[in-house]
Parts: C-alpha cells; structure tokens; sequence
C-alpha cells in the first residue's frame, strides 16, 4: 500500500506543487489549508503516516499544529516546510518533536530525500517499540535457547567472539542490562552511571565494535576535556555524553550497519538518523536528557557543513566539538570495512588540516599539545578492557 501524506499549507499554490512532487513519486496524499482544517482530516480517522506542514498559517500555525499531532499521533513524523531561515526556530521546531526542518524553495529531490528518511524512520520507530514491548518474551526464548544449549554443549576450547555464538553470554547481557535500568529506576543517585552502562552494554550486544569505539571515543574525549582545564563536572557530563554520542546505532538496521563496504548514499541516509534517533531515546530517559543535545550534534562541522541540522561554531554544544575530534581520531586509526587504519601521526596531520572547517581551532590546539604517545596508550588499555569483557 502506497505512504500516505498530509500536505497543509495555507497557500493552494505551493499545496499543489508538494501534492504533485510526492504523487509522482507514487505516494497518496490530502490537503489542508491550516491546522485546523488538517486535525479535522486526522480526527475524523483520516491515516496518513507523514505530516508536511508549512509553519505560518492562520487560526493554528505550524507549531501549534505539530504539538497536537505530536499529542495525539506520536507514531506519525512531521516535517516543517517553511521559508524562515533562522536555525533557532528549525531547532525549536525539532525540540517539539519534528523529525526535519525543510527550506522553501527546494528541489524535488530534497523534498523526496526527506520524506524516505522520515517514512524509513517511522518504521524503525514502530518497529522499536514491538520490539520493546517483546522485550520480555525476548528474554523467555533466550533462557529457553539456554537451556537447550547447556543440555547439548559440547566442550570448546577457548573463548566465542561474538554474543551470537554464545547463548549464555546473549542472555546474560540482556538480562544484565535489563536488571540495572531497574536498579537505576530504584536508586536515583546512582541512575546516571547505571543506565548509561546499561544502554552501553545493549549496543554492544547489537554491535561489539560500535561499544569499542565508543569507549575510544569517552578515552580520547575525556583526555581532550581534561587538558582544557573545564569543571570537573562539565568533564563527567562531556564524558557520558561521549559515551552515548552513537548509542542511536541501536536502532539502524543489522545490514547496514555490518555492510562490509562502502555504503550507498540511500544507506547513509539511514545511517545519518543515529544522531536524530539516539536524541530521541536519551531525550525520553529523564537522568539523561542533558547529554541529548550532544548525541544530536556530534556529527556537526564548525563552519556548518555538519548534520543533521548544520549548526556553526559555538552553536554546537562543547562537549559535541570535542567529541568531533576524539570521533575523528579513532575513526582514522581503526581498521574500516573501506580501508585499513592510519597512523595516530597521520591522524594528527588530518585533524590540524580540518581545523577552522570540521573542528573548532581552540580544541585541535588543545588536542596537538598532548603528547602523541597519549592516544596509542588509550588504544591499547581500551582493546585490553574489551578483551577481558569477551
């Protein structure tokens, strides 16, 4: 069955231009001329599974209209469609829940481009929460697995690599991490350090290497922190933000995520939605929601050629500039499905080149005075703690 898609704005000339854009792509959609006209559509049992709305219209503008949807239709993404160009209000905008913010004039191909990312993220949300609410069976068929296993294991030498080819170590980090939540739930000064190693441990289970990384990352990150003489406070909340800057992975699909190879520019789309939906989940989690913003922009640039929503300079929070830089450095030092590691000096000379364009300058003269022999030490206590874990 085709996607369908409410399109409200107060001018019938740009409705029919949207109208005719998505119909041609094959998608079914209705108009409204405001918010009120549009919630009528909804109220009366209308299904759409995206909302495009324009942001100034009379009786109920856009906002207005998005925190009623946002009410009553949770499950449905909402795209503002506006010709303000002000980053504060695209970000207000996605603070109250829409998935994108899209200029006026744009391409038909943008308009479609954004549209597949919010449909495909509609998905993995539903899909996200069948998942949760099966969480429990889940662990039931694992303990089953279990015990079938222990009745037919035969000895094996040496340690599984993976969770997968381990039903007991699968399970134990299910259970494991579904037992701290509730610790956290129980003993408030304790749930900040709980719940972050909590999620730690489920996006290791869905990806080993993506949990290494991040490890890297809060090392590299809080050496970085450290140096610049910041409160000791603002350095534990940079360095638990580090540590949940990818925890949105969870929610990528397995065959993008492990792709051996370079992937496809529809498949980075995908994959650009970590930030979006790793914002969301730390946003709802409520010991976590001051590290949401960095989740969001760590993959923001200082001169705003970053996404998702290309903030400039000191508009990216600081822990997200720093973490820009701890991201960069492991990623150009560990081996990648496209090409091997680089050399940490190597790394250096490509984060100093970047400097004033991806990174902020005053935090890549903070990273180059720490001596070179620093990071390969991080690398090798990270790889050594991670082998222990296995």
């Amino acid at each position: 069955m085709a996607n369908r898609i409410l399109v409200v704005d107060s001018e019938q000339a740009v409705r029919e231009i949207i109208v005719s854009m998505l119909t041609s792509a094959g998608y079914v959609c209705r108009e409204a001329g405001n918010g009120v006209e549009a919630l009528a559509l909804l109220d009366s049992g209308g299904q759409f599974e995206l909302v495009l709305s324009s942001l100034l219209m009379p009786e109920l503008d856009g906002i207005g209209f998005l925190e009623r949807v946002k009410d009553k239709y949770p499950d449905t993404p909402f795209v503002i469609v506006s010709a303000v160009h002000d980053v504060s209000v695209a970000l207000d905008a996605i603070r109250n829940g829409a998935y994108d913010y899209l200029l006026k004039p744009f391409e038909r191909n943008q308009l479609l481009n954004t549209v597949g990312r919010a449909l495909e993220n509609r998905r993995l949300k539903v899909e996200n929460r069948n998942y949760q609410k099966n969480l429990e069976s889940l662990v039931e068929a694992r303990t089953s697995q279990l015990q079938m296993a222990k009745a037919n294991l035969e000895v094996v030498k040496g340690k599984p690599q993976t969770a997968i080819a381990d039903p007991e170590r699968s399970y134990g980090i299910l259970e494991g991490a579904k037992g701290k939540l509730q610790t956290a739930i129980a003993d408030p000064e304790r749930s900040y350090g709980i719940t972050v190693e909590a999620l730690g441990e489920l996006l290791g289970y869905k990806d080993p290497e993506t949990l290494a990384h991040t490890k890297r990352v809060t090392a590299y990150t809080m050496a970085i922190a450290n140096r610049m003489r910041i409160p000791k406070q603002l350095i534990e909340m940079i360095g638990r933000g580090a540590f949940l800057h990818d925890i949105g992975k969870v929610a990528i699909p397995d065959n993008i995520l492990n792709q051996p190879g370079k992937l496809t520019p529809e498949q980075v789309a995908v994959m650009r939605e970590h930030c979006y939906l790793g914002y969301k989940l730390v946003l709802k989690i409520p010991v976590l929601r001051e590290f949401a913003e960095i989740v969001y922009s760590h993959h923001e640039h200082f001169d705003g050629s970053g996404y998702p929503l290309g903030l400039k300079g000191e508009e990216i929070p600081l822990g997200a500039r720093i973490i820009a830089v701890a991201n960069a450095l492991d990623s150009i030092t560990s081996d990648l499905p496209y090409r091997p590691a680089r050399s940490f000096a190597a790394a250096r000379g490509e984060i100093q080149n970047w400097s004033g364009r991806q990174f902020d300058p005053e935090i890549v003269q903070v990273f180059l005075e720490i001596p070179d022999t620093v990071w390969p030490d991080i690398a090798r206590d990270i790889r050594s703690q991670v082998e222990q874990e296995r």
